[in-house]
């Protein structure tokens, strides 16, 4: 399931992301997990169960084998490798100097940004979380840049992740969600599938 989440900047879109993480607490209503009470829910089993990606991905200054195995270090090399394929970044890593030890940053190659995002979600996907969260992944990137990475994305989707997709990109949500929140002033106002939103 593909949940795209779309309004105005200030409207609450980040703010579930933050809830869902339970970075912030929920003052009024509630948000259950399988029918549990995300406050009763054990934080540590949430944590483990979803992944995020936001505008501003933070890399290791290691090699890209390292930002992948960061918060997994059970993941085997063949599984890293059909990730990277997943996401356009096989090829990169392949014809870069030391493969998969290409130190990353600093002391050693440069990641366009479109890279360093995809890197990033290679890294949430590489947990195999029940989950995906996605807060504005393209928004700090140049328009040249953002294809290649909804790209990966839409490509991750194909698989059957579940993700929640916050974005400005209406046309993006449109070609990928199966399900569209519009939200206002902290309130969904509208709801349904991309076709019943954009189309009537």
């Amino acid at each position: 399931m593909f949940t795209g989440i779309v309004g105005r900047s200030g409207e609450g879109k980040t703010t579930i992301i933050n809830l869902l993480l339970r970075l912030w607490d929920v003052i009024e209503g509630c948000i259950e997990i399988d029918g549990v009470n995300l406050k009763n829910y054990n934080i540590e089993k949430l944590r483990d169960s979803i992944s995020v990606v936001t505008q501003d991905v933070f890399l290791l200054n290691d090699t890209i084998k390292n930002n992948l195995t960061l918060l997994d270090k059970n993941i085997s090399m063949r599984e890293i490798e059909e990730i990277t394929k997943k996401l356009g970044l096989y090829d990169f890593i392949q014809n870069s100097p030391e493969g998969f030890e290409t130190i990353v940053g600093d002391n050693g190659i440069k990641l366009s940004g479109g890279q360093k995002q995809r890197v990033g979600l290679a890294r949430a996907l590489a947990m195999k979380p029940d989950v995906l969260l996605l807060d504005e992944p393209t928004s700090a990137l140049d328009p040249e840049l953002v294809g290649e990475v909804e790209k990966s994305i839409a490509n991750a989707a194909k698989d059957g992740q579940t993700m929640i997709l916050v974005s400005h990109d209406m046309n993006f949500v449109y070609q990928v969600a199966d399900y569209v929140l519009f939200l206002d002033k902290g309130h969904i106002i509208e709801s349904g599938t991309p076709e019943e939103l954009f189309k009537h």
